[in-house]
């Protein structure tokens, strides 16, 4: 990592610590999958007030943005975030300007820019999804995600095209095209028939559904995925890209002639103690 690029000790130490160099990593493996081309894509992870004060002393930026949306149950709280028009690929090159870090003021109606997106940099264009995401998220009890993670998984966004596009089919599509699915994602993926990006209507929509599922696909366009780390994050959208990778090479060959089955799925969830989407396994297929 060239850490030139940062303007001081201050900012040295911020790059440092856990939560910019996992986001570093994470953004980088995005694009190294081509999940994440030019701009595409974006992500936010929840810092404790433990994580964050050994920085606040260090942090003198006072930059505030409006929220589109008021969330004041958010009020206080501390996220990292990708900047708006920022690639992927060179998050790594030059942290500071590429993501930042921020607070969610008292009223919860903006958030105050406390290191990072220099230069007069924005949040992510989908700051509102994500947002109403963690909103929704921590109403769950025992919640423990702290990451949403957007991007262009390829064959997830070429399923959107071609498979029925309700929440049970896609569902019951990704369990069957690959084994370790329903016990990765047993709540399954939410479809989110398509919508223009970046609305706080979009933003909505997209949190009533990671709220029951920890995948969302949005319909041509990418998926959200929900974790308690960035790892678990990735490897969740990982997974499923993975099965629905294997999806379109059996449509290419002609198609279904066995599958796993229900059955199959029942003896799967007993063996490692899920419970899977019923809607979705109850499928007729």
């Amino acid at each position: 990592m060239d850490k030139t690029m940062c303007s001081d000790g201050k900012a040295r130490e911020t790059v440092d610590s856990w939560f910019v160099a996992g986001m570093i990593k994470a953004t980088s493996d995005l694009w190294l999958k081509g999940w994440n081309e030019r701009n595409g894509g974006n992500v936010t992870l929840q810092l404790y007030e433990e994580d964050v004060a050994p920085y606040l002393p260090r942090w003198d930026g006072q930059r505030q943005l409006p929220l589109g949306k008021a969330l004041p149950a958010l009020a206080g709280q501390y996220y990292l975030v990708t900047g708006s028009g920022k690639y992927f690929r060179n998050i790594a090159i030059d942290p500071e300007t590429n993501i930042g870090i921020f607070r969610v003021n008292k009223a919860g109606d903006a958030i105050d820019v406390l290191w990072g997106l220099s230069d007069g940099a924005f949040p992510t264009s989908e700051l509102s999804a994500h947002l109403e995401s963690h909103e929704m998220l921590q109403r769950r009890p025992g919640n423990q995600n702290r990451v949403i993670m957007h991007c262009h998984a390829t064959n997830l966004i070429a399923l959107s095209y071609v498979l029925k596009f309700t929440t049970d089919d896609l569902t019951r599509a990704l369990w069957e095209g690959s084994t370790e699915c329903l016990v990765v994602f047993p709540e399954g993926v939410g479809a989110l028939e398509w919508m223009v990006p970046g609305t706080n209507e979009i933003g909505g929509a997209t949190a009533a559904l990671i709220a029951k599922h920890p995948l969302v696909l949005w319909q041509y366009h990418g998926v959200f995925g929900r974790g308690a780390s960035l790892d678990e994050a990735f490897g969740l959208i990982d997974t499923a890209e993975k099965s629905a990778q294997i999806i379109q090479k059996i449509i290419a060959m002609g198609g279904v002639r066995q599958t796993i089955t229900r059955q199959n799925l029942i003896a799967l969830a007993n063996r490692f103690k899920v419970t899977p989407l019923a809607s979705a396994l109850d499928l007729e297929r």
